[in-house]
């Protein structure tokens, strides 16, 4: 399993929410970049970006910061937040993110995401942010009546590199993961699976891992609380 740690971020800052409040910001950091290289310098593999005012607003916001992250740093790094086109995929894609997450056109523009794993293999992963096992979109702001899984299990033949899972519920909330719903939804699929939401100690870790299931898991506020030690967490996730 991989471990991903969470940049999220709010007017160019390192921020994180609670259970996806915009209003409910806890400001861990005002340098991304610095942020990036500490977590890298730490041992990680990947950085998990996520653009919270494009998520909201529908198209990139802070783009200048995700640049400086990836400016500072050399281990690949995967962008969710409003990207909802073609053409600001292939721009994130050519300003070197490994790999960027549709969450919203997931939903409301399935082809979209058909098109990009096709002609982008291995750089396009799926967003399911869930709330009550209920699908939300825009930022998490509006819900639908899908469910989680049935989403996952219309893009088992896209060709998508990974599914993010989130609890929205246990997002930020120190509450650890929904086990029960990630192993659910990683059971029904062939694709990858990456846990997050609620990881908040290296038990949640172990609890994940020993589904023997699951691609990796993304922590946040743990990490920047120092309730996971990222160099601890990455050896037993290793083992």
């Amino acid at each position: 399993m991989i471990l991903y740690p969470a940049i999220d971020l709010k007017d160019g800052r390192c921020v994180r929410l609670l259970r996806g409040d915009m209003e409910a910001a806890t400001v861990f950091g005002e340098d991304p970049a610095a942020q990036a290289r500490a977590f890298v310098e730490a041992g990680c593999r990947w950085l998990h970006l996520v653009d919270l005012n494009g998520a909201f607003e529908g198209h990139p916001v802070n783009a200048a910061a995700v640049e400086a992250i990836l400016a500072a740093t050399d281990v690949p790094a995967q962008l969710g937040g409003g990207i909802r086109d073609r053409s600001t995929i292939d721009m994130w894609l050519g300003r070197g993110i490994a790999r960027v997450i549709l969450g919203t056109v997931a939903v409301r523009d399935p082809d979209l995401v058909r098109e990009a794993a096709a002609a982008c293999p291995g750089q396009i992963a799926v967003g399911i942010d869930a709330r009550g096992g209920k699908v939300a979109v825009q930022g998490w702001a509006e819900e639908t009546e899908l469910e989680a899984i049935d989403l996952a299990r219309r893009f088992e033949d896209a060709g998508v590199a990974a599914i993010i899972y989130t609890d929205i519920d246990r997002d930020g909330a120190m509450e650890g993961p929904n086990v029960p719903a990630t192993e659910a939804l990683a059971r029904a699929v062939s694709i990858p699976v990456i846990a997050s939401g609620g990881v908040s100690s290296i038990e949640d870790l172990r609890a994940l891992k020993a589904l023997d299931i699951l691609d990796g898991a993304i922590s946040g506020r743990a990490l920047y609380e120092g309730r996971i030690d990222l160099g601890e967490a990455i050896r037993l996730l290793d083992a």
